[in-house]
């Protein structure tokens, strides 16, 4: 099969997708524009696979004074709060200690129309229980950073959220777009989802799968987050300053 072909088949299963990212050589396609940390385009090769991904390498992060270096760590603490939580709204993403440019995160390249963003997903109904999704998935992760373009509607319909690294620090900090659904219970299925994660018999197997992305204080922190959206049970308003939103708003 040659390298169209594979491209044309679509993305792989979950599982497989992370093979790739894990196991397979990374090649640089081009910088990703007007990103503030170096970020990449590449295509990753593994036993007859091209997977198309993106590379943020840890020496490429600009430092900042609110959060702690290796923000390439969050991205995989934020996949793995997405799966622990079932909701797939982060693409596969891996830690790397390797790569053209170093130790880095890889995450799989969304193909998306990259002209719809979070203002415009909103004007279709039909999407809003995914951004209700993502909405309760940045209140747990405490996301700083969710700008309208980091929610993205694949080939097939789904949204996606991308984008994560600047999510889990201890101190309240939730800076996001997504306020339409102010003062809305959060739906219960989701609610069922957080007191799995919470109380759940693999909550132990998840906080360990953390060790090394995150400190301790930073997933006890989570987890009251989480225990807070549980007791709640509706989304909140970003109250009077202004500070709830990030810049630029897309």
């Amino acid at each position: 099969m040659d390298e169209a072909a594979r491209r044309a088949e679509g993305p792989p299963p979950a599982r497989r997708a992370l093979e790739v990212l894990a196991e397979g050589r990374v090649e640089v396609r081009g910088r990703m524009p007007w990103s503030s940390n170096a970020t990449f385009l590449v295509d990753v090769c593994h036993d007859g696979l091209t997977l198309p991904a993106i590379y943020k390498p840890h020496r490429g992060e600009r430092p900042l004074w609110d959060f702690p270096d290796g923000l390439h760590l969050r991205e995989v603490a934020a996949y793995r709060l997405s799966e622990a939580l079932g909701w797939g709204v982060v693409p596969e993403t891996v830690a790397r200690t390797e790569g053209p440019l170093g130790a880095g995160s890889l995450q799989r390249f969304v193909p998306a129309d990259f002209a719809q963003h979070y203002f415009t997903l909103l004007e279709r109904p039909e999407l809003h229980g995914a951004l209700r999704t993502i909405c309760t998935f940045d209140l747990v992760a405490n996301n700083a950073d969710r700008k309208g373009g980091h929610c993205l509607l694949d080939e097939d319909g789904r949204v996606w959220g991308i984008d994560n690294g600047l999510c889990f620090h201890v101190d309240s900090g939730l800076r996001t777009v997504i306020w339409d659904f102010a003062g809305e219970a959060v739906p219960d299925p989701l609610l069922a989802d957080l007191d799995r994660l919470v109380t759940g018999v693999g909550a132990g197997g998840f906080v360990a799968g953390l060790d090394g992305l995150l400190a301790p204080e930073e997933v006890a922190a989570m987890l009251r987050r989480a225990g807070a959206v549980l007791h709640h049970r509706r989304f909140p308003d970003p109250g009077p300053s202004g500070r709830a939103y990030p810049w630029p708003l897309v």
